[in-house]
C-alpha cells in the first residue's frame, strides 16, 4: 500500500514507534469515549482495551500500512473477516471504530495526504467487517 511517491503510509506515519503510538491512542480513545466497543475486546484488570489486544492491533497495523509483517510471522493472515465474525458488527459499532480513530489520528497530529488516504481505506475496511444490517 502506498500513497505517494515511492513512501508507504508506514513510512509517512515515521515507522513503528509512531504507528504503536497511533494505536495506543486509538484504544485510549476508545476505552474514553466508546464503551460499547471497547467491551468487545479483551479488558484487563482496570476494564481497559487488553495489551495483548494493544500489540496484536500494532503488529497488524504495521504489516498492514506497509511496514515489517510482524502479524504474519507470529499469528499468520490476518483473515478479517474470519478473526471478526464472531464480533458483532452492525453500522453503529462500524462508526464507533471509525470515530475512534479519527480521534486517534487527530491526537497524533496525522494530516496532509497520509490523513485522508487513511481515513478513506479505514472507512473501506470498517465497512467490509460488518456482519449484521443494523
Amino acid at each position: 500500500m502506498t500513497t505517494g511517491p515511492g513512501r508507504t503510509p508506514f513510512e509517512q506515519l515515521g515507522g513503528e514507534e509512531n504507528v504503536r503510538a497511533l494505536v495506543e491512542s486509538f484504544y485510549d480513545a476508545m476505552d474514553a469515549h466508546e464503551p460499547a466497543l471497547a467491551k468487545l475486546h479483551q479488558l484487563d484488570e482496570q476494564g481497559r482495551v487488553s495489551r495483548r489486544a494493544r500489540d496484536r492491533f500494532a503488529m497488524f497495523l504495521i504489516g498492514w500500512l506497509g511496514g515489517p509483517q510482524y502479524f504474519i510471522e507470529q499469528v499468520g493472515h490476518p483473515r478479517l473477516r474470519m478473526r471478526h465474525a464472531k464480533v458483532p458488527v452492525d453500522v453503529a459499532m462500524r462508526d464507533a471504530w471509525v470515530r475512534t480513530m479519527r480521534r486517534a489520528m487527530d491526537q497524533r497530529g496525522v494530516n496532509g495526504e497520509v490523513r485522508g488516504f487513511l481515513e478513506t481505506k479505514f472507512a473501506e475496511v470498517a465497512d467490509f467487517l460488518r456482519n449484521k444490517a443494523e
